[in-house]
């Protein structure tokens, strides 16, 4: 089966959403270049992540240690949703860089589950999310391979935020048809 794209403009640039646009890929390109980078999101990430923690508590370890990531990679997918339902496509392209930075920040943190070197928010005495959750799953000789792909996936997320925000801004549409 082939696809060909159909680009089609429907009105004039909108030049502060194209401002908007370049700004988010310069921010979230650090990310990609330095995964180890430390913005503004870090902090946001860090409380987000907490607060799963707290939130899966009381169902059991492995959600427990799983709850931080949970709630770091669903709340920006949640606000990707709901621009979406609200047909705000600008919205959730812009969100979808915040999302991909999330699983970036997440693959840093699984591929220290080994080595442990990362300060953690606590200090030496807390457990290491990914080192419990991998150890649980007795998979932690995947570590490097696992932190690989999510980080991978966040940086195709953040490309992919890229280009749809950019079509966005310029008003023009991606249209994939069947070539038969």
């Amino acid at each position: 089966m082939s696809y060909k794209i159909h680009l089609s403009r429907k009105g004039s640039p909108n030049f502060l959403k194209l401002i908007v646009v370049v700004i988010a890929i310069i921010y979230f390109a650090q990310y990609i270049i330095d995964p180890f980078h430390f913005g503004f999101l870090y902090v946001v990430n860090l409380v987000i992540h907490e607060a799963g923690h707290v939130f899966f508590m009381f169902f059991g370890e492995l959600l427990y240690a799983s709850g931080g990531t949970i709630f770091q990679l669903s709340v920006p997918f949640i606000f990707i949703a709901y621009f979406c339902f609200k047909k705000e496509f600008f919205s959730a392209f812009i969100l979808l860089f915040w999302l991909g930075q999330n699983f970036i920040n997440v693959a840093v943190y699984m591929g220290d589950a080994v080595e442990r070197e990362l300060p953690l928010l606590g200090g030496n005495n807390v457990r290491h999310d990914w080192y419990a959750i991998f150890s649980y799953l007795n998979i932690l000789q995947l570590t490097d391979i696992l932190s690989t792909i999510t980080y991978s996936i966040g940086v195709f997320i953040i490309i992919v935020a890229a280009v749809l925000s950019f079509c966005s801004a310029l008003k023009v549409s991606l249209r994939f048809k069947n070539k038969y």
